[in-house]
């Protein structure tokens, strides 16, 4: 017995100099984050990194409303694009790009997108990047659900196809 255990230590002696590993300078790891700004147009708490770093007039010049389209099913469950068509979960989006928080008339909106109507705003094409990455984050106390889309060329295709819902289409930044 005595001799088994004398052998299990002299392998663990023997192991710690044959795979010594020196001890780090400073102990753990660093974690890589990208810094939050804050104070959105819509009352938001912080935008995504990737809203900074590239501004959605920069990825409207390659996003196609094609695109959007196909990311706009991940919404077609709440949301109705067709003009003069009801509304459902969400608000009907025809017209959207451009008009007034609250455009949807009939719908029960949030006191976050009412107080937002009631002092101007418009979904202009950086407060719906914005949204659309963090609806909660931007509009306190909104119903909708989704979490978001967090990658910015996805927000971008949904927004030109937005765009596309109207008569008279907001001229690009």
């Amino acid at each position: 017995m005595l001799g088994t255990c004398l052998f299990t230590l002299g392998l663990g002696v023997l192991s710690e100099i044959i795979f010594h590993s020196p001890a780090p300078a400073k102990p753990g790891f660093e974690v890589a984050t990208a810094e939050a700004s804050g104070g959105s147009a819509g009352g938001g708490q912080a935008e995504s990194a990737a809203v900074a770093a590239t501004p959605i007039a920069e990825r409207l010049k390659t996003a196609t409303a094609d695109d959007g389209k196909k990311v706009f099913g991940k919404c077609s469950s709440c949301h109705n694009p067709d003009k003069g068509g009801k509304n459902g979960t969400g608000p009907n989006l025809w017209g959207v790009v451009g008009g007034p928080l609250g455009h949807a008339e009939g719908f029960a909106y949030s006191a976050g997108i009412k107080e937002g109507a009631a002092a101007g705003q418009k979904w202009d094409f950086a407060h719906l990047d914005e949204f659309l990455a963090n609806p909660a984050g931007v509009v306190k106390g909104t119903k909708m659900s989704f979490k978001g889309l967090p990658k910015p060329e996805e927000r971008a295709a949904v927004i030109a196809y937005l765009r596309s819902l109207s008569d008279n289409p907001v001229p690009l930044p």
